[in-house]
């Protein structure tokens, strides 16, 4: 090693005099030691890897991002795992199809496009945790436009309905939305992940094809109050269990009101035990070290009977290490209540 280093050195002497201050002596010895660490930073580099690649695909559990409006739940979800798989150095799936292990990774509960919030994911064993855990109630802040109807029942879709909305008042909203309260019952949209015959009904109305309304089903809102009127625009605290969408909510306050209704904003904050301000990280934190610290602390906030164990079967960090490729799987599910990529 020590050749490897006065041969790499060599060039950088150019002075042989005598140097009785020392400096010399210390210049020489700084760029031995800064040649060294050249010829080390290659396999460093690969260890680094190595390991980045052993935890990621360690880590088990649940947690939750923040999804901002534009994207769609699986379009987050991919740009989430692209960004774990590339950190680690590892291909992407759609590189390679050949699978030597998986990465999983899933979200249990879509948000629009349109909205934005708590999406909480599981990755490892924590895609099998999401049905059971994320049936219990999520909350939302909706702020609805009056005196316009819309297809797709928010501010993305065409206006096909207008009327008046100038008799209204604050308390006229108040006094109808005890009837929204409890276990009632309601239609779904038809620009949502329902399915018909396989495909999501929102493809079927963007190709223009006649898709009929779904019957009403059984949903749960727990509270559900008025927080602003400034006419036209109102805006809800909403507390639901699973299955329950605000867009039809929005639409049916509005026809109660002799009026129509449709979503401006929506913004999801908490899903579960878990909050948008707490909980939620924001895309410059979709690290592996920052998941693997927030899958701890949203561990704490489970029911123990949703948490689980090591496996005697899980994956070794050598195991883990051994992985070339990783492929993607899709579980999809009626309403997209849980998606796994």
């Amino acid at each position: 090693m020590a050749a490897e280093e006065a041969e790499v050195v060599s060039p950088l002497v150019v002075d042989t005099a005598p140097d009785t201050s020392g400096t010399a002596a210390a210049s020489l010895a700084a760029a031995v030691s800064a040649a060294a660490a050249a010829a080390r930073t290659g396999s460093q580099a690969q260890i680094s890897k190595a390991a980045l690649a052993a935890k990621l695909m360690s880590l088990s559990g649940v947690f939750a991002v923040h999804k901002p409006k534009g994207p769609t739940s699986a379009e987050l979800l991919n740009r989430l795992k692209e960004k774990l798989l590339a950190e680690a150095g590892l291909p992407s799936p759609e590189w390679n199809k050949r699978q030597k292990q998986t990465l999983k990774v899933g979200h249990g509960g879509t948000l629009d496009s349109a909205a934005q919030g708590v999406l909480v994911v599981g990755i490892g064993r924590g895609t099998k945790m999401l049905t059971s855990m994320l049936s219990g109630s999520k909350r939302y802040i909706a702020t609805g436009e009056l005196g316009k109807a819309t297809d797709t029942l928010d501010s993305t879709g065409k206006v096909t309905e207008e009327k008046p909305y100038d008799k209204i008042t604050q308390e006229d909203i108040e006094g109808i939305l005890q009837k929204f309260t409890g276990n009632i019952m309601q239609v779904p949209p038809l620009y949502s992940a329902l399915k018909k015959d396989g495909q999501r009904l929102s493809t079927l109305m963007k190709r223009g094809e006649t898709v009929e309304a779904r019957p009403a089903r059984p949903v749960t809102v727990h509270s559900i109050s008025l927080l602003k009127f400034q006419p036209p625009f109102f805006t809800l605290d909403v507390e639901c269990g699973g299955g329950f969408y605000i867009r039809s909510l929005v639409s049916d306050i509005g026809k109660e009101l002799s009026s129509c209704a449709t979503v401006l904003e929506l913004t999801r904050t908490k899903q579960g035990p878990f909050t948008l301000a707490q909980h939620a990280l924001p895309e410059d934190r979709w690290t592996i070290d920052d998941i693997a610290r927030s899958l701890k602390r949203c561990t704490s906030l489970l029911p123990e009977e949703l948490t689980f164990k090591k496996s005697k079967s899980e994956p070794s960090s050598d195991q883990a290490l051994s992985c070339g490729y990783i492929t993607l799987r899709e579980t999809k599910r009626e309403d997209d209540t849980v998606k796994t990529l």
